[in-house]
């Protein structure tokens, strides 16, 4: 059993090339099925480009942006040149994951839709595995960044173990702020093109989704790649990097035990059990057969991973904590990670009563849907924060009380990003499959595969971001933790006391910085999302052959108009995490603790609203697309489509982008406890 404490690096290194090798092996299958006719791969390739032009635009802007934290943290002597080579890693390889799973995915749409016309189960499996390229890509890059790195600076540069932790403190931070950048970029390009698309196509011009003759359909079917899919594994590479980093850091207050080490063994074993949960995902018998395969893979995964903690927790059984009080928390953090996604699949899926009164709102009106929509997303808040509040108590307390039970939790959760990653890339695929038959005018058949199998997908997106949410409110406990205890280290005051004014302050503070930051957001996609329609109303007033079928609309225009006011728009919210806790910081070190918790606490609580939500709004559509209360073209379909277009920005753009933004502000106060103490020491 020693050998997961002497060799835990090796181990880790090991497990992480073998999530690597596979996802390499995965795009190599993918890349051999057949792409279609000439008329497909022409689709294919446009929507290849455009997710291209954007990520490398975007990308350069954040290469510039990241500069001067680069510059500053190496130059900074109470930081240094190891954190900031570790800012550099985890930038690097946050933005890897998210770019190479989107060149796989934008591949693997047309060859999603091919498939098709053999069957749902070739069409399922070509979709599933090329979400499986990007979950193992964020997993594996992920704990080989942090196991590499730490092997780095304690086996070439004799660094000590604390040492080395603290500098992975800057690689979280790189993998913090691509992530900011990249969700929300992604969210407001998706969603921008989105519903300029919806608003003109659909509702004036009366044309279906995915019709040819919309401008903005190409941008529409680019926007989910680098949305869903590059900024998911961008913001979960993140949280996965964070959640290790921060229980390393807990971890090294029990020097003897070398438990900093454990968190990397666990992510290692689950690992492995992901790798071989991607070949349950079959399709069985049954109304629910395609949700029913996935969720097949990740409970099997989750079994395994249950299993094979056993051993490892043993390695760390006799010092501070018992066997059970690691295992225990463990368990915890897997239990919490299956009631998230049972919880969001409730509030998100058709077969269930929140989206089916929604639909059922529409018959009267589109201010009945939006009103049924808000209130289910209101309610959406209650379960998931009720199971987060039971993990932590009970973690803490399985764990005798200390808060590590808590960050073994957290990381036992995280642990589970591969699959969970892959239900979320699986969406998009589907998606975009299902536009290229609409235009590429395929037989009705091939519809009939890819509708079911994207009305999932809009079900997994919900509950991936879901996932990400509680997570993301969980690591941020772990990391506050570290903001006070490295308060503490410096001979700073620690007590966080309700009696004291500038706690209250903070409290105020953080909790207005989600409702400033989703607000940013949102008016970036409105805008952006205006700018599409007055292009889209403009192509169809000058050229009447676009919508007679005689002539081609000009899709590039559209790409470019949302590609340039996306990256523009993403980056005054994105400074948010960055500023307040700096200014905040400086002013007063109890009224930063108070922002910390305050941001948790109402990001936590935003974030499921909105993407619960206008996951219920979508499906709610898709019910009444499907047949339901008239179908196509009747005033509940209408009345549906406006909601689904409210919740687009909700669940796509400003919820999940409040994840990566309340870990970076936790980041960022850790960082700045140097000058902090220099100010107020």
């Amino acid at each position: 059993m020693d050998f997961f404490v002497d060799h835990a690096v090796l181990f880790a290194l090991v497990c992480a090339g073998v999530a690597i090798a596979w996802g390499l092996y995965l795009t190599y299958w993918l890349l051999t099925r057949p792409a279609g006719n000439e008329r497909m791969q022409e689709i294919a390739r446009a929507i290849q480009e455009g997710a291209a032009a954007y990520l490398r635009k975007q990308y350069t802007t954040v290469a510039y942006v990241a500069v001067v934290p680069l510059l500053l943290i190496g130059f900074y002597d109470k930081l240094g040149w190891g954190t900031a080579i570790g800012f550099l890693i985890g930038a690097v390889f946050s933005a890897a994951a998210g770019f190479i799973g989107m060149n796989v995915a934008v591949r693997s749409n047309v060859r999603t839709a091919e498939a098709a016309r053999e069957g749902l189960q070739p069409a399922f499996t070509v979709a599933f595995r090329a979400g499986s390229v990007t979950g193992l890509l964020v997993v594996g890059l992920g704990l080989l960044g942090v196991a590499g790195y730490y092997w780095v600076l304690t086996g070439w540069l004799d660094n000590s173990a604390e040492s080395a932790v603290d500098d992975l403190i800057g690689l979280a931070f790189g993998g913090s702020l691509i992530s900011v950048f990249a969700r929300l970029g992604g969210g407001i390009y998706t969603k921008a093109a989105d519903v300029g698309a919806d608003l003109v196509g659909k509702i004036e011009a009366g044309i279906p989704e995915d019709d040819p003759r919309n401008p903005a359909v190409i941008a529409d079917n680019v926007g989910d790649n680098v949305g869903d899919c590059a900024g998911m594994a961008a913001d979960l590479f993140e949280t996965y990097a964070v959640t290790a980093v921060a229980v390393m850091l807990l971890g090294t207050a029990f020097s003897a035990d070398e438990l900093w080490l454990y968190p990397l063994a666990l992510g290692a074993v689950s690992i492995l059990a992901s790798v071989v949960g991607t070949f349950f995902a079959r399709i069985g018998g049954g109304a629910n057969a395609i949700i029913n395969a996935l969720y097949k893979s990740v409970i099997v995964a989750t079994l395994l991973s249950a299993a094979g903690f056993v051993p490892v927790t043993l390695a760390y059984d006799g010092g501070k904590f018992s066997f059970m009080q690691l295992y225990g928390p463990a368990l915890i953090g897997l239990a919490v990670t299956f009631l998230l996604v049972a919880i969001t699949e409730f509030y998100t899926g058709t077969r269930w009563n929140p989206v089916q009164s929604i639909s059922k709102a529409s018959q009267t009106g589109h201010a009945t849907n939006i009103i049924a929509g808000l209130a289910v997303g209101m309610r959406a808040t209650a379960a998931p924060v009720l199971v987060i509040a039971a993990g932590v108590v009970g973690a803490y307390y399985a764990a005798g009380e200390d808060i590590y039970g808590i960050g073994v939790a957290v990381m036992a959760q995280l642990s589970m990003t591969g699959l969970i990653v892959a239900l979320d890339a699986y969406g998009p695929v589907t998606d975009n499959a299902g536009g290229i038959a609409e235009m590429a005018d395929l037989p009705e058949s091939v519809r009939g595969i890819t509708d079911p199998l994207d009305a999932v997908g809009n079900t997994t997106k919900a509950v991936t971001k879901g996932y990400a949410i509680g997570s993301a409110g969980l690591a941020a406990l772990v990391l506050f933790d570290e903001y006070v205890g490295s308060l503490r280290d410096e001979g700073l005051n620690t007590l966080f006391s309700l009696d004291d004014p500038w706690v209250i302050a903070g409290l105020f503070v953080g909790g207005l910085m989600p409702f400033l930051f989703a607000s940013l957001a949102m008016t970036a996609v409105g805008r952006v999302g205006g700018e599409v329609v007055e292009e889209v109303r403009r192509q169809f007033r000058e050229d009447p052959g676009i919508m007679e079928g005689t002539s081609r609309p000009d899709y590039a225009t559209s790409i470019s108009i949302v590609t340039g006011s996306a990256i523009k728009s993403m980056m005054l919210p994105a400074l948010i995490p960055i500023v307040f806790p700096i200014v905040v910081g400086v002013i007063k070190p109890e009224m930063l603790g108070g922002l910390l918790i305050g941001t948790i606490v109402t990001g936590i609580f935003l974030a499921i609203a909105m993407t619960s939500g206008g996951g219920a709004w979508d499906n709610a559509k898709k019910l009444i697309e499907d047949g339901l209360y008239g179908g196509k073209g009747s005033e509940a379909h209408a009345a549906a489509v406006t909601g689904d277009t409210v919740g687009d920005p909700y669940k796509d753009t400003a919820g999940p982008a409040i994840n990566p933004m309340i870990k970076i502000t936790n980041i960022v106060a850790i960082l700045l406890i140097p000058i902090i103490a220099s100010i107020h020491g």
